[in-house]
């Protein structure tokens, strides 16, 4: 009697790596890692979630109830063990703008559907769907995210005497110019300054806290010298030094049905951010993460933090990458950062008073430059024409227009552009044998006679059809599914007509995973198409990868007899 196979229950999809980690075997000695790691980033994320308040347009307190609250419950219920949650760079544009439309209170609502809305996209398991967003739009918006970010900060980092900074970059602009003017040159030496040491810090030392060591600075100056620039006290009054009392937001149907798309523009980032950053994490860990229970915790916590007042939170990729270089062991480290977030606020609030905007806006430029990835951008200018429209037009209307239009545009002609290759894709098909086409497997394959040529310790994968961005994720799960690392990895592109940019972004996560394992990678029997795709791309001069005609000739390199 043979007993079938066991299927995962669906329920274990959405266990919190916390209890995974406490179930286990958990030390002293992991506690002491997590401490360390906490206070690291807690360090890191105190003027961060000040300063990303403020440019979102309002008050530095809310951004610390954000990182507390639902940085705390992003931890204690995600699906990834090192995952970081708090107010982002990417939300700044739609809060500015929902708390511009609606007001603050319509920002809470706002916020609450979309906790709601993530809520339920992680039960209805749509956490791998996010992962198909191809690569050109999600550079695009977020590059568009960086300029204006950096746009906003102009203000603030020049002391220009003006009330407020208009919404429209490029009325922004055309205000900053009517008041040139008015630049005030102790808040530009300020602000310069602190700008100045992050950036030196970031060069000579580059894992102490550059940020709070600007901040700091600034502040004493300032008390020092008693220099007559706008601080965080004298714009917004006393930090409180509590913690609010959760409170229900009141809301109309009216006004829920005009906060709909704004709200599914903040789960819409909340989604794809988060999950980029628990694939970061997984990039740099080797773990994997949950993606499904990552997207209902998001939405917890969304929900969580309007109760108090607080911002929209998703995963943050910098934090997230300082609390695994700090030593982090689990997601106790998240939740330590919270706690510590919540005692320096209770302990400085006085103090944090006299941070001067100015240096909060140094802060921010060193925000905007990273979230730009700028060496990504150049990158993908040198994709295939189709992915390079996808690029400027989402970035362009980002920047232009509005947030919520440009990620609608770019998915939508990403999904156009994918049509008009599989076409094409169609096209190439017909000019080969049908008995080609038909083939299954690999035993039935055209290198059927080389099967028992490959050794125990090679992997050969053989992709079939187009590797575009609905596939591209799934490269890095067959190595999940090997175990051991091999010594060999072989892609077989015989049947591959076309590839996209983020198929190609996949094999170069492949091969830093392949190099953090000692495993040689290569590629053969590229057709000509995809030759010259990845040519175009620069793949092909990457010494970490070696490409042969035949996949004859790539078993022959792969033998033992012939190993580097």
């Amino acid at each position: 009697m043979h007993s079938s196979p066991s299927v995962t229950p669906t329920w274990h999809l959405f266990v919190p790596k916390l209890y995974t980690v406490l179930s286990q075997r958990y030390s002293v000695g992991n506690f002491q890692r997590d401490f360390i790691a906490g206070l690291t980033v807690a360090i890191i994320a105190l003027p961060l979630a000040m300063a990303l308040a403020i440019a979102s347009g309002t008050t530095p307190d809310k951004g610390l109830i954000t990182a507390i609250v639902a940085g705390f419950l992003i931890s204690a219920l995600g699906g990834s063990r090192f995952s970081i949650g708090g107010p982002t760079g990417a939300f700044v544009v739609v809060v500015y703008n929902v708390i511009d439309k609606f007001g603050y209170d319509g920002l809470l609502v706002a916020t609450l559907l979309a906790g709601a809305m993530l809520v339920l996209a992680g039960l209805a398991q749509l956490g791998t769907w996010i992962k198909y967003i191809p690569e050109p739009v999600v550079t695009g918006f977020t590059s568009g995210i960086a300029v204006i970010i950096f746009s906003t900060q102009i203000k603030d980092f020049f002391g220009l005497s003006m009330s407020k900074a208009p919404a429209d970059f490029l009325q922004q602009w055309s205000a900053y110019a009517q008041h040139a003017g008015s630049l005030d040159p102790w808040v530009v030496v300020v602000s310069a300054s602190a700008l100045a040491l992050i950036i030196v810090l970031r060069r000579l030392a580059p894992k102490q806290p550059g940020f709070l060591y600007a901040v700091v600075a600034s502040a004493l100056a300032v008390w020092l010298f008693k220099l007559p620039i706008p601080t965080i006290n004298s714009r917004f009054g006393d930090i409180s030094a509590s913690l609010p009392m959760p409170v229900l937001p009141t809301f109309s149907w009216t006004q829920i049905k005009l906060l709909l798309p704004s709200a599914f523009t903040i789960a819409f980032l909340a989604g794809v951010e988060s999950l980029l950053c628990a694939m970061v994490a997984d990039g740099m860990t080797g773990r994997r993460h949950r993606s499904n229970c990552e997207l209902v915790a998001q939405g917890i916590a969304n929900m969580a933090s309007p109760l108090f007042g607080g911002l929209p939170a998703t995963g943050a990729i910098a934090r997230t990458a300082t609390n695994i270089r700090a030593g982090a062991f689990s997601p106790m480290a998240g939740m330590l950062h919270a706690i510590l977030l919540l005692v320096f606020m209770l302990m400085l609030s006085k103090l944090i008073g006299y941070v001067p905007l100015a240096s909060l806006a140094a802060v921010l430029f060193v925000v905007a430059w990273n979230m730009s990835e700028q060496e990504r951008f150049r990158h993908l200018l040198r994709a295939p024409i189709g992915d390079r429209i996808v690029l400027l037009l989402t970035f362009t209307l980002t920047v232009l227009v509005d947030l919520t239009v440009a990620i609608e545009v770019g998915v939508v002609l990403a999904a156009m552009l994918f049509m008009h290759r599989m076409a094409e894709a169609a096209a190439i098909q017909t000019h080969q044998k049908l008995i080609e086409e038909d083939q299954d497997d690999f035993a039935r394959g055209a290198g059927a006679e080389l099967r028992g040529q490959i050794p125990a310790d090679v992997q050969l994968l053989q992709l079939r059809g187009p590797f575009f961005f609905g596939v591209a994720s799934r490269l890095s799960e067959v190595l999940d599914r090997i175990g051991k690392p091999p010594r060999v990895f072989i892609l077989d592109m015989n049947q591959v007509p076309l590839i996209d940019v983020t198929a190609i972004s996949a094999i170069k996560d492949l091969l830093q995973r392949c190099e953090r394992d000692r495993t040689r990678v290569l590629l053969c029997e590229l057709q000509p198409a995809v030759k010259d795709t990845l040519q175009q791309m620069g793949l092909l001069n990457d010494s970490r990868l070696k490409v042969h005609p035949t996949l004859a000739a790539a078993l022959r390199d792969a033998s033992p007899a012939t190993k580097d």
